[in-house]
C-alpha cells in the first residue's frame, strides 16, 4: 500500500470514529496529522504545525462567539416571539417564518446545528399548536438551516468561498450564497407539502380504521343488548326504554390544539443593540469585505462592553468540539497536500479526462461521506480536488462549487448527522421511531437525487 493510501486511510479512520463513538474526528485527525506527517512522510513537526488553520480558527471563533451572546442575552427569544405573532392565525406563514429564523440565524454566522438546536423546539411546538406535521416542520428549519449556511459569514460559506477564491472567482460569493438559499427553499416548500399531504393521508386511515373498530365494537355491543332485553321482556312482560343515540366521536373532525398567545419577550435596548450588531456584521463582511473573524470579534467585544455579564456564558457555550473538528480535519488535509498526497488523489480524477463527470462523482461521494459526517469537515478534505475542477475552463467556478456545496449540505437530514439527530431530540418521545425512518428515508432520497440534479443545473447547463 503506498503511503498516500495509508494517509488517506487514516482520515477515514478518524472519521468512522467520530461518527461511531464520543471521540472528536478533528482531534483524531491533528494528532494524526503529527503521527503520518513525521513518522511516515518525514515531515517536520514545524511543518505539520503551520498547516493548522489559523485565519479559520479565528473566524470560527468570533462567529460562534457573537452567536452565543445573541442566544444568552435573548435576542432569539425576542425573533421567536416576532414571528408567532406575525403569524397569528395564518398557519401557512408558520412554516415559513421558521424557515426564515433558522435561515437568518445561519447567515449571521451560527453553525448549522447550533440553529437547528435553538429553533427546532420553537418551530416544533409551533406545529403541534397550529396543527402541523412536525416532521414537516423539522425538515423545513433544516432546510432553512441549509439555506443560510452558505454567507459569508457561515463556517459552510467560508470554506465555499475558500474554493471560490482558490479558483479565481472571489466574486460569486453573493451568487453561492443565492442559489444556495434558493434551492432550500424550494426544496423546503416541496417537503413540507409532502410531508404534510402523507401525514394527512395516514391521520384519514387511522381514523378510519377507528371507526371501523369502533363500530364492530357498537354491532357486538347492540348484539347483546338486544338478548339481554329479549331476556328481561320475557321476564317482566314490559319492553325496555329506548337508550339514547351514541354519537361516534371518531366521526367528528379533529380540532386544532388549542392556542394561547404567544408569551410577550419584552425588545430591551440589549436585544435591538445585538440585531443592529448583526445588520452590522452582514454589512461590514459582504459589502466593505472585512475578515469575517475580525468583525465578528469586534461587535462581540462591543457587546460585552455595553454588558460584560454575558461573557463568561458565551465563552463556555461556544461549540469547542465543533471548532477542533473543523481545524483538526482542515489541518490533516494540510498535512496530505504537504506530503502530495492531494496531487496523488487529483491526478486520479483528472484521469477520467472528464472534469464534468468528476464533479459529478465527486458530488456524490460528498453526499454520502456528509450524511455519516460533519459537512464542515468534508468540505475541507474535498476543498484541495474541487478547486482544479472549478478551474477547468469548459466549466465555471460558481457551478462546480455551488453543486459540491448544496450535495455536501442536504444530506445534513440525516438521523446520524448531528442536525438529523437535533431533530429527534426535539420531537416527542412517541415519535422518535417516526422521525428516525423518515429522517433516514428522506437522506437515502437527497443522495440519491440532489447530486444528480444539481450537477446537471449548475455544471451541466452552466448556471452561474
Amino acid at each position: 500500500m503506498s503511503m498516500s493510501l495509508i494517509a488517506f486511510a487514516v482520515l477515514i479512520v478518524a472519521f468512522a470514529i467520530g461518527s461511531f463513538t464520543r471521540i472528536n474526528a478533528g482531534l483524531i485527525a491533528v494528532v494524526a496529522a503529527f503521527g503520518v506527517g513525521t513518522l511516515l512522510a518525514g515531515l517536520p513537526i514545524a511543518d505539520v504545525i503551520a498547516q493548522f488553520p489559523a485565519g479559520l480558527f479565528f473566524i470560527l471563533v468570533g462567529a460562534t462567539l457573537l452567536f452565543a451572546i445573541v442566544r444568552i442575552n435573548g435576542t432569539i427569544d425576542l425573533l421567536a416571539y416576532w414571528a408567532e405573532r406575525l403569524a397569528g392565525d395564518r398557519k401557512i406563514l408558520v412554516p415559513i417564518l421558521m424557515f426564515l429564523l433558522t435561515a437568518i440565524l445561519a447567515a449571521a454566522g451560527a453553525f448549522t446545528p447550533a440553529a437547528i438546536a435553538i429553533v427546532a423546539p420553537v418551530a416544533l411546538a409551533l406545529g403541534m399548536r397550529f396543527g402541523i406535521s412536525t416532521l414537516a416542520m423539522g425538515l423545513v428549519v433544516v432546510q432553512g438551516a441549509n439555506a443560510g449556511a452558505f454567507s459569508p459569514v457561515n463556517p459552510f460559506g467560508v470554506l465555499a468561498n475558500a474554493m471560490l477564491d482558490e479558483a479565481g472567482a472571489s466574486g460569486d460569493a453573493l451568487k453561492l450564497f443565492l442559489y444556495c438559499f434558493i434551492f432550500n427553499a424550494v426544496l423546503a416548500a416541496i417537503a413540507y407539502v409532502l410531508v404534510q399531504a402523507i401525514m394527512h393521508r395516514r391521520g384519514v386511515r387511522k381514523a378510519e380504521k377507528e371507526r371501523n373498530d369502533e363500530g364492530r365494537s357498537a354491532s357486538t355491543f347492540a348484539d347483546s343488548d338486544r338478548s339481554a332485553g329479549d331476556s328481561a321482556r320475557a321476564d317482566s312482560g314490559t319492553p325496555l326504554a329506548g337508550a339514547p343515540a351514541r354519537t361516534d366521536t371518531a366521526l367528528a373532525t379533529p380540532e386544532e390544539p388549542a392556542r394561547s398567545g404567544p408569551v410577550k419577550v419584552a425588545a430591551t435596548p440589549m436585544r435591538i443593540l445585538t440585531l443592529a450588531g448583526i445588520g452590522a456584521l452582514l454589512f461590514l463582511t459582504t459589502v466593505l469585505g472585512l475578515d469575517v473573524g475580525v468583525a465578528s470579534l469586534v461587535i462581540a467585544l462591543a457587546l460585552i462592553f455595553v454588558d460584560s455579564s454575558v461573557q463568561k456564558p458565551a465563552v463556555e457555550s461556544m461549540p469547542w468540539s465543533a471548532i477542533i473538528l473543523v481545524t483538526g480535519i482542515v489541518t490533516y488535509v494540510g498535512m496530505l497536500e504537504e506530503m502530495g498526497a492531494l496531487e496523488e488523489l487529483q491526478a486520479g480524477i483528472e484521469s477520467l479526462g472528464n472534469s464534468s463527470v468528476a464533479a459529478l462523482i465527486t458530488g456524490y461521494v460528498v453526499a454520502i461521506v456528509s450524511a455519516f459526517a460533519s459537512t464542515t469537515g468534508t468540505l475541507g478534505v474535498v476543498s484541495p480536488i474541487v478547486t482544479p475542477l472549478a478551474m477547468d475552463p469548459l466549466l465555471t467556478p460558481i457551478g462546480v462549487i455551488t453543486a459540491i456545496a448544496i450535495s455536501s449540505s442536504v444530506v445534513d437530514v440525516s438521523p446520524m448527522s448531528t442536525s438529523g439527530a437535533l431533530l429527534m431530540a426535539s420531537a416527542q418521545p412517541k415519535d422518535e421511531r417516526l422521525f428516525f425512518r423518515a429522517l433516514l428515508l428522506w437522506a437515502i432520497a437527497m443522495i440519491a437525487v440532489v447530486p444528480l440534479l444539481v450537477w446537471f443545473v449548475f455544471v451541466q447547463l452552466g448556471l452561474g
